[in-house]
């Protein structure tokens, strides 16, 4: 008897339409609606997708100085290769189905300056080295009874949280707010993006969510996922969601911290050792160094906006030196120790605004260089308030600073392709260029009427 062949689920669906989309360099997600006819077509091949996704910021300006493209390229289009792993039905829009893809060259490798394609890169190595990466991301966010229009009515000033005051982990909050609250837990769960936790954190309207670790890209693909669907499900709700670093200088930020770890290639955890106090491998000594010696040249891959250096300020739960510490909030690593499995880093420098691909290749590149590299951790862990030791490289002051480190950076240009440092790197600048030709409401309140 001959088997029946595998299903495909995605060709089972009775839709008429598939949503698929890709990240730009930003991390913000750029898709569009696929007649299911033109799906099949080009499911196992790819299709023509605008390159100027890589040539303009998230305000859709045209970057200046960009090599990839540009006028002189004439915006030509890229090839887009669906990853048919990735298939989801989107809940809240009729279970929709949805894919996402990568940009590949004409060749069919992957495109140097494509986010998921960096990452897939950095986990061929890893491979190579006989490990694999186990990867969870946790964010938070800010909620305002608002929407786009009205915020653009507002001028983006004074935006009215979806709850008052500071109530972290309030289970009233949660009450008050039930059926959104609910959306997001199940709606996700659907969507193939797994929550393990989601409670209020402390600030007037914000939510804090914890994604199921999972495989490296995966891990990255539900980050990615989870900011475009809450948004998505928030709207629906009559709500705003913004994933800003820092909208209020007077509250904390909004954090997109990266739980990590490693297996060999039997899938056995490898950074526990019970000969060690805190638990610590000397593998993952290796690796928690080589993060603390890459980070300051690659903090603009987990810090990519003007905004996110707002939030890395003393005494807002988020770091400014690249120190560690064993079970210290106030470091930039937070070294884990926990049963065999559980041991493990958490990356507390980005925020939400993080690309997540990027911001996970970063850390695990850096991780992989210690071990390359047998890089010794020096400092001792930080006991206590990290704000006051005097320990660790401090990080760049600004985007423009980290951009030019990042672009000159030799361990950048050793991690990651030549190609792809200078364009981000160049789009870093351009952002901090367009920061710069703004007058500020701060100046404004200081020296209109004074000076």
């Amino acid at each position: 008897m001959v088997p029946s062949a595998p299903s495909v689920p995605w060709k089972e669906s009775p839709a008429r339409k598939v949503k698929v989309a890709a990240s730009d360099i930003d991390g913000v997600l750029r898709g569009k609606f696929l007649h299911i006819d033109k799906f099949h077509s080009i499911a196992e091949s790819s299709f023509g997708f605008c390159n100027v996704i890589f040539g303009w910021d998230c305000w859709d300006r045209l970057y200046e100085g960009a090599q990839y493209t540009g006028w002189h390229t004439g915006y030509p289009d890229a090839a887009v290769s669906v990853d048919l792993n990735t298939y989801r039905e989107i809940p809240w829009h009729e279970n929709t189905p949805f894919f996402l893809g990568d940009f590949v060259d004409k060749n069919g490798a992957g495109l140097e300056v494509c986010p998921r394609q960096l990452l897939k890169r950095i986990i061929a190595k890893a491979a190579k080295m006989g490990f694999s990466a186990k990867v969870g991301c946790e964010f938070e966010w800010f909620n305002f009874q608002e929407s786009a229009a009205s915020m653009e009515q507002k001028g983006f000033v004074n935006p009215t949280p979806l709850t008052p005051g500071m109530f972290g982990y309030s289970l009233l909050r949660m009450s008050d707010n039930h059926e959104f609250f609910t959306a997001i837990m199940e709606q996700m769960d659907r969507f193939r993006v797994p929550i393990e936790g989601l409670h209020p954190e402390t600030g007037p309207g914000v939510y804090e969510a914890a994604i199921l670790y999972s495989d490296a890209l995966e891990a990255a693909d539900r980050a990615i996922l989870f900011k475009s669907g809450v948004k998505e499900i928030a709207s629906q709700f009559g709500i705003l969601a913004s994933f800003m670093a820092k909208w209020n200088m007077a509250l904390p930020g909004c954090s997109g911290h990266i739980h990590q770890s490693l297996v060999d290639a039997q899938g056995n955890p490898v950074f526990f050792s019970n000969k060690d106090p805190h638990s610590m491998s000397p593998l993952f000594r290796h690796y928690v160094a080589g993060v603390l010696h890459c980070l300051p040249d690659l903090l603009a891959l987990c810090a990519p906006t003007v905004n996110s250096y707002k939030r890395l300020v003393e005494g807002f739960w988020a770091p400014t030196r690249a120190t560690w510490g064993i079970d210290n909030r106030t470091c930039a690593l937070r070294v884990i120790p926990a049963s065999p499995a559980a041991t493990r880093l958490e990356f507390r420098v980005p925020g939400a605004d993080m690309n997540p691909y990027l911001a996970i290749a970063a850390t695990i590149a850096a991780g992989l260089y210690g071990i390359e590299n047998e890089v010794a951790l020096l400092d001792p862990p930080v006991s206590g308030n990290g704000y006051q030791s005097e320990l660790g490289v401090r990080f760049p002051k600004n985007l423009q600073e980290a951009a030019i480190r990042f672009r000159d950076s030799k361990i950048a240009n050793t991690l990651f392709p030549e190609a792809f440092v200078q364009h981000f790197a160049q789009s870093r600048l351009w952002e901090w260029q367009q920061s710069q030709q703004v007058v500020t409401d701060w100046e404004l309140k200081r020296y209109f009427e004074i000076i």
